[in-house]
């Protein structure tokens, strides 16, 4: 399971139900690989296996490990790949090598666990620390909001470095392993922390109730968006087909965006095709901190909206910053493929990607999870 909220889901159960549970956690990947790091994996003591680390590349190998770990052994980092001694039976037919920690979720671990699951139900942002190395290797440190704490991991240095570092996940919500001193300091070496995110969803401002909104809605909300529509005309959003995976609002693009705080994270877009409404909501978007502003239009359409945003007074490095016409070139002629390109757009400028075709480029397909600004 790559989602933490499910993974804390079945693990409580179990753990709630008086069964031991072992949780093997994708912890770092070198080189490519189908699933992102922070990826759990669960097995009970009845056998049975909730989630994958790989996809099926060590899914068997780490039952077994679990299976040594159920009887008495300690946690331990397993590392699988076309370069491990075990390549034949185990490595990654893609190239990546990983590491999987391996560790008995106890009693200890309750606290943390459910303090991150309440968190996510309720809607908060929370993260998750397991130690990996030394004598509390196991241990588990969860931060709901900004400052509440739970569990311990043995050092109060360690715990207040711990705590900072799982803060800055939450900005980019990508898991990923720190390094910390013997005696808690930030170190290049030493001690291993795994930090797991939850963030709050992205969030994607849409303006506009139209076919391309109604289109793009449900799309986007099976990425992970919380997606709002918005428009100045109630009677616009009256139809059921917005409200289906997203929120509606009725309101001047300025004012729905006014005092709100985006982050890299999160979309703008624009489908109004009015200039009273277009150039406020752009004017807004720029100031609010989203990762991706874009605008439909056709070329022409696009010219004239950037002549008067200069008219206006905007400078051109934050003109450079839309994306407009939106999309990937793909041919899109219906709101649906619209949407898809679109879409697409969005992955490429979070992840630094250019948008071609996989078999015109080299290198990973899939690369390390990273939040990039739009352009």
């Amino acid at each position: 399971m790559s989602d933490l909220s499910e993974s804390l889901g079945v693990a409580l159960r179990w753990l709630e139900d008086g069964r031991r549970v072992v949780a093997a956690t994708l912890v770092e990947l070198e080189g490519s690989g189908p699933i992102d790091p922070g990826a759990t994996m669960l097995i009970g003591d009845g056998g049975d296996v909730e989630g994958s680390v790989t996809g099926g590349c060590v899914e068997g190998a780490v039952v077994e490990e679990a299976g040594r770990i159920l009887a008495g052994g300690p946690p331990v980092v397993r590392r699988y790949g076309i370069s491990d001694a075990l390549a034949g039976s185990v490595g990654l037919t893609c190239g990546g090598i990983v590491q999987i920690f391996v560790r008995e979720l106890g009693a200890e671990q309750l606290e943390p666990l459910r303090a991150v699951a309440d968190a996510i139900e309720r809607g908060e942002p929370a993260a998750l620390a397991s130690l990996i190395d030394g004598p509390g290797a196991g241990s588990t440190l969860a931060l709901v909001g900004d400052d509440e704490v739970h569990g311990r991991l043995g050092s109060p240095l360690l715990e207040r470095n711990v705590a900072a570092d799982l803060r800055a996940t939450l900005g980019t919500g990508a898991a990923r392993t720190a390094r910390y001193g013997e005696d808690g300091a930030k170190a290049a070496e030493g001690l291993r922390v795994h930090l797991q995110p939850h963030a709050v969803a992205p969030r994607m401002i849409v303006f506009g109730a139209n076919d391309y909104s109604a289109a793009l809605a449900p799309a986007a909300h099976g990425l992970g968006y919380d997606v709002t529509i918005c428009d100045a005309r109630e009677p616009f959003l009256r139809s059921s087909r917005y409200a289906r995976a997203a929120t509606t609002v009725v309101g001047w693009p300025q004012d729905v965006l006014a005092g709100l705080r985006l982050s890299a994270r999160d979309a703008v877009l624009v489908f109004t095709h009015d200039p009273k409404f277009d150039e406020p909501a752009l004017l807004a978007a720029l100031d609010s901190g989203a990762g991706y502003v874009g605008a439909l239009g056709s070329r022409r359409t696009t010219a004239d909206r950037n002549r008067r945003l200069r008219e206006a007074g905007v400078a051109e490095v934050a003109i450079e910053r839309i994306f407009a016409p939106c999309g990937l070139d793909i041919g899109a002629a219906s709101a649906a493929e619209a949407a898809v390109a679109i879409l697409a757009e969005i992955v490429a400028a979070r992840t630094g990607r250019e948008g071609r075709s996989l078999r015109a480029g080299e290198g990973e397909i899939r690369p390390r999870r990273a939040v990039a600004t739009a352009r």
